[in-house]
């Protein structure tokens, strides 16, 4: 395989043909296909005229299909699709600047920001996201600022320029040829498109999803662990403040069967790549539910389990300190004492915010940053003591650079550096690694419930492994098997 592209002599290029004929929408993002007679790159699923083999190349990124020339199909929309979910579940230096380059940091602290956060030189992070996907980390990030703007452009009635400014341009020029270069159009013939997005000052998404999707599953964990005054799940719809690189928003997310409705109402629309990305994690949606179902369902144990709920998502984080916080706070106690006692600490160290689509949902606080709590007097947070020192403890370390909780941190080091705090051990890491940092194959063994659960069914850690990579979906299908969702985990 050729660092670009799949070429026609490579195994694989037959097998992503195959797909590419069967229309199968399970590659979506996965990779795309271009055509050299055309000039357009496609999902696999578009419903055009398939074109010869010997005229498609294959790419991991429609950055790269950009790169090398190709423009986006304007009938099936290549860069709407889910993200891939090998770049979530790979705990490699490639996976993690992958999301990182997601998250936006390129744009805030650009490519040498995000060499520093992997541990690697910005020529070796580029060359890694060459040989791998074709193009370095700032045709990857200009590719999402196009993505963006695209977005802005269709569903708001902002300028051009506040479009431009919103998805990270350094200039209405270079915002003009990036669109016409992508996309074959015009900024303008794009609003020409538009739908009607915005109302009150709210900005209306329609995130792509992979089916099956369990959404009134994840909706529901999300219920049963909402903290008072932060997040509120009614009438099918989860909603919470947030806080982001350039300000405060409010985010509200409704599940459907192939979609989510998002809403958005942010202090600062630079913001909105992030927001998305970040709503994204939370729901699981990039994950491939039938590559995860098929590996779980082959297990006798678990196949009913399946059967009962295709499409189980493992529910993420907004933020991965607010992740360990939780967690470290819901230690051997009650989902709803935890949230009690989160409530308080939201009340009593969060930030005000007034934003209208927060007064519609109740919402009134941020959760406290990091940097907030690390300078508490830990007798002070309406908890025990032991654990409010853990709180300050872990939020002190995140502020001296000690401990790395971003969407891109090196897992294992992560899980090591929180062992070492006092309060924390080996539980708390492990589910800080499952939700905050989105590790799909955690297996929590040490969790009273689940081991209970195993035992009843006679499977041992040796046993479980045959669920590798996916041991973070079995642990959520035992768990609702063995409890009710207000048992579980905060």
């Amino acid at each position: 395989m050729t660092p670009a592209a799949t070429q026609e002599t490579d195994p694989l290029h037959e097998q992503r043909y195959r797909a590419v004929r069967s229309r199968d929408a399970r590659f979506d993002g996965v990779f795309f296909t271009a055509v050299r007679t055309t000039g357009i790159y496609c999902r696999p699923s578009c419903p055009a005229v398939t074109p010869r083999s010997e005229n498609v190349v294959f790419y991991r990124s429609s950055a790269a299909a950009h790169g090398a020339g190709f423009r986006a199909c304007r009938r099936c929309r290549p860069d709407t699709v889910p993200g891939s979910p090998e770049w979530d579940h790979r705990a490699d230096a490639v996976g993690r600047a992958v999301r990182l380059i997601r998250d936006g940091v390129v744009e805030r602290d650009g490519v040498e920001g995000l060499a520093e956060r992997l541990g690697y030189s910005s020529r070796q992070v580029h060359r890694m996201l060459t040989a791998e996907l074709g193009v370095g980390p700032l045709a990857l990030a200009r590719g999402a600022r196009a993505h963006t703007a695209r977005i802005l452009v269709e569903t708001t009635a902002l300028s051009m320029a506040d479009v431009a400014h919103a998805a990270g341009f350094a200039s209405v020029r270079q915002f003009n040829d990036t669109i016409r270069e992508v996309y074959d159009t015009t900024p303008s013939a794009l609003r020409a498109r538009r739908t009607p997005g915005t109302a009150g000052g709210h900005l209306t998404l329609r995130l792509a999803v992979r089916r099956p999707f369990d959404g009134a599953g994840i909706l529901q964990f999300l219920d049963d662990h909402a903290v008072p005054g932060l997040e509120a799940v009614r009438g099918g719809t989860y909603a919470r403040l947030v806080r982001l690189p350039h300000g405060v928003g409010v985010v509200e997310l409704t599940p459907a069967d192939d979609h989510v409705v998002a809403r958005l109402e942010l202090a600062d629309l630079r913001d909105t790549a992030v927001a998305v990305e970040r709503a994204r994690r939370l729901l699981d949606l990039d994950a491939d539910p039938v590559a995860i179902d098929e590996v779980l369902a082959a297990d006798p144990e678990l196949a009913d389990l399946v059967a009962e709920v295709p499409g189980m998502r493992l529910p993420g984080g907004f933020d991965g300190v607010e992740v360990a916080v939780r967690t470290v706070v819901g230690q051997q106690v009650s989902v709803a004492g935890a949230r009690t006692v989160l409530g308080r600490l939201v009340a009593q160290e969060g930030d005000a915010v007034d934003l209208a689509l927060a007064s519609e949902h109740g919402l009134t606080r941020l959760f406290p940053s990091a940097e907030a709590l690390a300078g508490l007097d830990p007798e002070t947070l309406p908890m025990p003591r032991s654990r409010g020192r853990a709180v300050a403890t872990l939020a002190a370390a995140v502020v001296a650079g000690d401990l790395d909780l971003s969407a891109g941190a090196d897992r294992a080091a992560t899980r090591a550096a929180l062992v070492a705090l006092p309060g924390i051990g080996p539980w708390t890491a492990d589910y800080v690694l499952m939700r905050g940092l989105g590790d799909p194959d955690v297996l929590l063994s040490s969790d009273l419930v689940l081991r209970r659960e195993l035992e009843r069914r006679h499977v041992t850690a040796a046993d479980a492994a045959r669920w590798a990579p996916w041991r973070s979906y079995a642990g959520m299908h035992l768990w609702r098997a063995a409890t009710r969702p207000e048992r579980m985990p905060a």
